[in-house]
């Protein structure tokens, strides 16, 4: 009956642990499923912020864009109401010394101000042809061989912002 005994009582010893590992393993189970769980709601969370800022983002650009221009457009305006008080002196004034000075001050404004937001004027005549910032309007003979190959008339000027040409000088070059 000892063996008996022993045999039931090792019966029973394994049954338990065999019950032990399958609720270990339904638990490592439904582990892994909270994890995954959480794990894709954290990836579907981080997927809707990042759809988020990149709406947001082109939404700024286009803001940008459409302003972009804006501070040098009212810059603009103030040498626009010199040039309307220019016309309005030109209209009533017979005095051609103070018309010119006028004129003239207006126009200083005008570079003054382009200036001030990054366009510069490129210098051509005299310099050798570059065709990355000229555009040869035509060629025509020069007396002077140093002239040869080098900008002898300049029909429309360059014009750089910021360093980044924004319009090619129309050149005439030397042969």
């Amino acid at each position: 009956m000892e063996e008996k005994e022993m045999t039931q009582h090792e019966e029973q010893v394994p049954a338990e642990n065999i019950e032990n590992e399958v609720k270990e393993t339904i638990s490592e189970t439904d582990q892994l499923k909270l994890d995954v769980e959480e794990q894709k709601e954290k990836f579907i969370r981080l997927y809707a912020e990042f759809d988020n800022f990149k709406r947001r983002n082109a939404k700024e650009r286009v803001e940008l864009i459409q302003t972009a221009g804006r501070d040098v457009i009212q810059s603009m305006l103030e040498v626009m109401d010199d040039c309307d008080r220019a016309e309005k002196q030109l209209q009533t004034s017979e005095d051609l010394q103070q018309i010119k000075q006028g004129i003239q001050l207006v126009f200083t404004k005008l570079r003054n101000t382009l200036q001030a937001k990054g366009v510069k004027e490129m210098k051509s005549i005299g310099e050798e042809f570059n065709p990355d910032i000229h555009e040869a309007i035509t060629e025509i003979p020069v007396n002077d061989p140093a002239m040869v190959g080098k900008v002898v008339d300049q029909v429309e000027k360059g014009y750089t912002l910021n360093d980044k040409i924004i319009r090619y000088s129309k050149v005439v070059v030397g042969k």
